[in-house]
């Protein structure tokens, strides 16, 4: 059965990367305009996995994807890891002494801001890293770059003048893939729940005791607002372990009496970071 997973951007976004580096170079990468997008396409089944991307090393969460996440019923299937690395693009036969600017996703322009500084160029806003390299394909101009994926620069035939030229070099984004089933049980598992806490004091103390007590490391817990009830946030939190395991079972079970809402976002093969050997406990 052929695989189709949906991304949000244009051929050549960072997240396409990712879908090879995951899946491999055969499987059909299918392009949604924004992250709403996305999530019909895979809603719909009009792609077979969708590559979300939730967080970055250096910007944080990506907060829509959160939100849309609480939101459905997707299970997550697996977490993929990309070290992104920024290229400077140009059109056929320019130089870079000829740039006067360059364009890209305003994230992506902070991350180079020294080296663009030392260019002695303009940083120009684009909407999207691979929206910049296929832009400048389209209407090539010689004092114009762009900074994208080196993926991108293949697929628009554009020059490689630079690579790696990201001011600091962890520059790491961690995506979900979302399909509809539970996945296999993999080697090392990680969870991610989504909880509100009732009002009262400890509350946040004693759901996150249920983990403490048995021993269950958590690598990530951030809180947002819940959007349907101001003030009062929702915590998004992983775990190392699969809730099949007794004490995650025990613990949720735990989490389930003490929190006002819980629910559970997928049990799924991760990647081992580094950090999760220290650990948030």
């Amino acid at each position: 059965m052929s695989v189709t997973v949906g991304f949000q951007g244009v051929h050549g976004a960072y997240s396409e990367q990712a879908i090879r580096q995951h899946f491999g170079d055969a499987v059909e990468a299918y392009p949604c305009p924004t992250l709403g997008d996305l999530f019909e396409a895979i809603e719909t089944r009009r792609v077979t996995y969708a590559m979300l991307p939730v967080e970055n090393a250096l910007a944080g969460a990506v907060s829509q994807a959160y939100e849309l996440l609480m939101d459905s019923d997707l299970r997550i299937q697996a977490d993929v890891v990309l070290h992104v690395h920024h290229t400077l693009l140009v059109s056929d036969g320019v130089r870079i002494s000829d740039l006067t600017s360059v364009r890209s996703h305003p994230q992506a322009l902070a991350q180079c801001e020294k080296y663009l500084r030392r260019l002695g160029v303009q940083s120009e806003p684009w909407y999207d890293t691979a929206g910049a390299a296929h832009d400048l394909a389209q209407s090539p101009e010689k004092h114009i770059g762009a900074i994208a994926s080196s993926l991108a620069g293949k697929l628009y035939n554009l020059t490689e003048l630079a690579s790696e030229i990201e001011d600091v070099p962890f520059n790491f984004t961690r995506f979900f893939v979302l399909g509809h089933d539970d996945p296999t049980l993999g080697e090392y598992n990680k969870t991610s729940l989504v909880f509100a806490t009732r009002h009262r004091p400890a509350a946040l103390y004693e759901c996150l005791g249920e983990f403490a007590t048995r021993g269950i490391n958590l690598t990530k817990i951030e809180s947002r607002p819940r959007r349907n009830r101001p003030w009062e946030p929702v915590f998004y939190l992983d775990l190392e372990g699969h809730w099949k395991d007794p004490n995650c079972q025990e613990a949720l079970a735990g989490l389930l009496q003490r929190a006002s809402f819980v629910k559970m976002l997928g049990s799924y093969p991760a990647t081992k970071t580094g950090r999760e050997s220290v650990g948030m406990d």
